[in-house]
């Protein structure tokens, strides 16, 4: 989910920049199936027409490539592979663009067999820049930045920063009004207590009490509560005093929810980089990975990180040590200055 959301600044300025000057291009994008809610509405799926439910892309290519990798050699793996392949070579591409560095997202990006090949000279698994034909040297610190330089040597300019452009799916919209307003919400923040792996995950139990803090400031608590994180749940009471109210559902539905919050608190996950897209405010709460890499990008943000923290991509269970060192008063703080900040722009 990062990796897609990280991306998309660079191909949203990129499709600004061709609606300029080649308004006739067409661009593609490999994606999970997951995660293609991030650029086409639900609702939209099978229609797939770019417009407000497909704002950036113009088609997408499905990439089931975790579940390929646990049958590798199945007949119906191998029948979507090719299938795969058909689909990319049918388009014609010119240019293939690989933004997550991957060998696997290489691979995939050779399969389309487009004259120009492009990629970072210092990719994140190395082995992927020898599938590049075009090796681009990047300064930028954040990913962000990053993928903006990879992009900038499609046309050969540096084009302008945009805003990345999310899906507006009428159905999750409408849902998401019906959800708040049966529970009485108005005024929220949407809180995150899950995270990729255990040693970035600040404990539940400490969020719980932020959002308790902010319930007697008015906001309630919307927490959104992943596929395989029930237990989560257990740290939020079921006290309509609490103000907390547990959410669990799809990416159609986190997209129009986050976008009425007043504040987003949670750590290096997807749903953080999510709100940073949306231009929401963002407490990001960070241990074993680096925000000047991976933090929030594009929006209003306070960043918790204790010192002693190192970047550490081990998938540990436990909390990292520097993480655990946050305290809930650090981070209501945090919230409520973005909360002032916000009201006096309002």
């Amino acid at each position: 989910m990062g990796d897609v959301l990280h991306a998309l600044p660079a191909v949203t300025a990129l499709r600004a920049a061709l609606e300029r000057t080649q308004p006739a291009s067409w661009i593609g994008w490999a994606i999970e199936p997951q995660w293609v809610p991030l650029l086409c509405a639900d609702s939209a799926e099978a229609a797939c027409k770019r417009g407000p439910r497909m704002p950036v892309v113009d088609q997408l290519h499905r990439v089931a490539a975790k579940r390929w990798a646990r049958r590798p050699f199945s007949p119906s793996t191998l029948r979507e592979i090719r299938q795969l392949r058909d689909s990319l070579r049918a388009q014609h591409y010119d240019i293939c663009i690989d933004l997550q560095g991957a060998i696997r997202s290489a691979w995939i990006g050779r399969m389309a067999r487009a004259p120009r090949m492009i990629g970072e000279a210092n990719p994140r698994e190395p082995l992927a820049r020898w599938l590049f034909r075009e090796r681009i040297e990047t300064i930028g610190v954040h990913v962000v930045e990053q993928a903006m330089e990879v992009v900038n040597a499609v046309l050969n300019e540096d084009l302008l920063y945009q805003a990345p452009v999310l899906p507006v799916d009428p159905v999750a919209e409408s849902w998401c009004d019906r959800w708040l307003a049966e529970r009485g919400v108005e005024r929220f923040v949407m809180v995150n207590p899950g995270a990729g792996w255990g040693a970035k995950c600040w404990p539940a139990e400490r969020y719980a009490s932020v959002a308790a803090e902010l319930a007697r400031m008015g906001f309630a608590a919307v927490v959104n509560i992943g596929p395989g994180e029930s237990q989560l749940a257990d740290a939020f009471p079921a006290d309509d005093r609490a103000r907390a109210f547990l959410m669990s559902g799809g990416i159609g539905e986190l997209i129009a929810c986050t976008r009425r919050a007043s504040l987003f608190l949670g750590g290096d996950t997807g749903p953080l980089h999510l709100a940073a897209a949306l231009k929401i405010p963002v407490v990001g709460i960070y241990g074993p990975t680096n925000p000047a890499r991976n933090g929030p990008h594009g929006t209003r943000s306070q960043v918790l990180r204790h010192p002693a923290s190192r970047r550490d991509h081990s998938r540990r269970s436990e909390p990292e040590a520097g993480l655990l060192t946050i305290a809930v008063d650090d981070v209501l703080e945090a919230a409520q200055q973005l909360l002032q900040q916000q009201a006096g722009t309002q």
